[in-house]
């Protein structure tokens, strides 16, 4: 994977120590957006982890266009016990895992950060992102029996479908 000029100190001090990413500029609010491939996830996290990235903000997918990538989306923030170091806003950034439809496999974070529990079981059941190595990753919206993942782009709702045993 080829890696751009970083200009956040977090994508810096990734690439100077052998982390190969990405770098795919700023959000609208200053936070660095990283790409990683799917198999070095694990190894970047967990780099991530001891760089002081303790909290797991948010986890979730989005469906990049029918026939598109998924894309798994991690945003993390630094927590310390003295709240925020020297600015007005938390330390933050975003990885970004791009996913094939045909292969959506991804390891789970889980055992890094316990927040990404529910948040990796709903991008399951909403994209079919398959989170490997997740201790319980099943549906946790939709019924058990429900077939496809309502909301990649490429989803055909069905007609009708019948709730059994409802009472």
């Amino acid at each position: 994977m080829v890696t751009t000029e970083a200009t956040a100190p977090v994508s810096q001090w990734l690439t100077n120590n052998g982390f190969e990413h990405e770098f795919l500029g700023l959000d609208q609010q200053g936070v660095p957006i990283l790409k990683i491939d799917r198999q070095f996830l694990l190894p970047f996290s967990t780099a991530l982890y001891a760089y002081g990235f303790n909290y797991l903000m948010c986890q979730c997918g989005y469906d990049a266009g029918a026939g598109d990538s998924l894309v798994s989306v991690y945003h993390l923030a630094k927590l310390t016990d003295e709240g925020i170091d020297k600015s007005d806003r938390l330390e933050e950034v975003r990885v970004k895992v791009f996913l094939p439809r045909t292969d959506p496999r991804c390891p789970s974070v889980y055992w890094i950060w316990k927040t990404a529990d529910w948040q990796e079981r709903e991008t399951y059941d909403m994209y079919g992102i398959v989170y490997e190595g997740h201790p319980n990753l099943k549906r946790i919206l939709m019924p058990e029996d429900w077939i496809g993942y309502p909301m990649r782009k490429d989803y055909v709702t069905p007609d009708f479908y019948e709730l059994q045993d409802a009472y």
